[in-house]
């Protein structure tokens, strides 16, 4: 029998990080007359997602603080230093027992949109497929959709990596949708947010 997906979709949105190739903290970089962070929780909020659980590691206080009147649920995993698998893990397990599934997001894809994720969730909810998943070009990226069904798998990762391994175990049973390659760029180096900035600048 099909899983009910009528429920609601959580986001879990990764901002533990010691953003350490570019010398300081991206979430707090301005980009578009907001933060790195803040763009990222608006878009999983403006794509439906409910709750939002932002996962933060270093700099914890200072996010929290940069969150205030964001309806969202900061959460803090003392485990990040060893690695994202541990945020993935932390976030999963504080999604609400009524939700379908969670749309795992990174918090320096500043090029995920609202509609990218929607598009995401509302390929869910139309099939039976365990997970959704993004690719731009060759490469597999959030966001990614997992059903409850693979929270099990989820809450037990530790270590490097963002979900993959379950996305591994299961990728025969996912759903693809594929993106532009542009919409992964994400925000490493200084040279990333100079590109990021002057993308957004130029956007109508």
């Amino acid at each position: 029998m099909r899983d009910d997906r009528t429920g609601r979709v959580a986001g879990v949105l990764l901002a533990a990080g010691t953003s350490s190739r570019m010398g300081r903290n991206k979430l707090f970089l301005p980009l578009n007359g907001t933060s790195v962070l803040r763009r990222a929780v608006a878009t999983a909020l403006e794509a439906g997602l409910d709750p939002v659980l932002v996962v933060l590691g270093h700099e914890s206080e200072r996010a929290i603080a940069e969150l205030d009147g964001i309806p969202c649920t900061p959460l803090v995993n003392r485990r990040y230093a060893r690695g994202m698998n541990t945020s993935v893990s932390a976030g999963i397990a504080a999604v609400p027992g009524d939700a379908t599934g969670a749309v795992v997001m990174l918090a320096d894809m500043p090029f995920v949109s609202a509609a990218m994720v929607r598009a995401v969730v509302e390929r869910f909810r139309k099939g039976d497929a365990p997970l959704v998943v993004s690719t731009y070009g060759d490469v597999l990226a959030p966001p990614i959709l997992y059903g409850r069904p693979l929270f099990d798998e989820l809450r037990a990762l530790d270590g490097d990596g963002c979900g993959k391994r379950v996305v591994k175990a299961h990728r025969a049973e996912a759903v693809e949708l594929q993106w532009p390659p542009a919409a992964l760029s994400d925000l490493d180096v200084p040279e990333d947010v100079d590109r990021a900035r002057a993308r957004i600048e130029g956007e109508p």
